[in-house]
């Protein structure tokens, strides 16, 4: 076994982790991991990330319906229009992109340099919400409503999103939630993770009919990974992941910065 690969699932592990921490974020990493560790092509690498991401989303889901803090309705009212725009991406606009691009100069920006970069945008984006002091105030409890077309719009917005880069997007899922359906941060919190999960398996079926996969290969990631959601969990008894939340939000969006810098040179 390579230097690289026992890396790249030590990056399994560390996303889990991170996951059972914060409750989030640590899914934005698997991307980079597969591409710069273990050397897959950016198309294979979000396909597979789907499938990290919506079994570890899956398992932290579980766990918030025992406490019942996942409002059902919601999830399946913004996971609708969600998961036909991640399954329609990842089926029919991904394979639609051609190798090549455009130019910039003498420099080729290909398919695979176009996902990196548009990726490295989305890390920036997330990085900026992670770092972003949230207030923890305390909302009174109010009936939950429901902004239909805003919500089915932003649901199709974070499937395509989530269909071109392999990411949760739980950084633009929860904003709506709050904002869109009225619901309790906490809940919010929960519903995001259900959401999540139901759009990114569907999201990798699609990619099921279209790509050759490794299932040794993505069952083993996964399964490290979710080992790490649990030691994350256990050792959130111990330290106070929200408190971490703002440093790993500045390492991602170092990462976002590298990426961008390695693709573009």
């Amino acid at each position: 076994m390579e230097i690289t690969e026992i890396l790249g699932y030590t990056g399994a592990l560390i996303i889990g982790v991170v996951l059972g921490l914060i409750g989030g974020g640590g899914s934005i990493l698997t991307v980079p991991v597969f591409v710069y560790l273990m050397y897959l092509n950016p198309v294979t690498a979000t396909a597979y990330s789907l499938f990290v991401v919506g079994v570890s989303a899956l398992v932290g889901a579980i766990n918030n319906l025992t406490k019942g803090l996942v409002s059902i309705r919601t999830a399946i009212v913004f996971a609708l229009p969600a998961f036909i725009a991640v399954y329609t991406t990842r089926k029919y606009i991904v394979p639609a992109i051609p190798d090549q691009l455009f130019f910039i100069s003498e420099f080729m920006v290909t398919k695979n340099i176009g996902i990196m970069i548009f990726f490295a945008v989305i890390m920036l984006l997330a990085s900026v919400s992670m770092i972003k002091s949230k207030k923890n105030t305390t909302v009174a409890e109010e009936p939950v409503k429901y902004n239909y077309p805003l919500i089915l719009a932003e649901g199709f917005v974070v499937g395509v999103l989530t269909g071109l880069v392999g990411a949760g997007g739980g950084f633009l899922i929860i904003p709506a939630l709050v904002l869109l359906a009225k619901l309790p941060m906490k809940k919010a919190v929960a519903t995001s993770l259900l959401i999540i999960a139901i759009k990114s398996l569907i999201g990798f079926i699609g990619d099921v009919e279209n790509l050759e996969i490794e299932w040794n290969f993505l069952l083993l990631f996964t399964t490290i990974s979710v080992a790490g959601i649990f030691i994350g969990m256990y050792m959130s008894n111990f330290i106070d992941g929200k408190k971490l939340e703002k440093g790993f939000g500045w390492f991602v969006l170092a990462m976002g910065i590298y990426i961008l810098f390695k693709e573009l040179t």
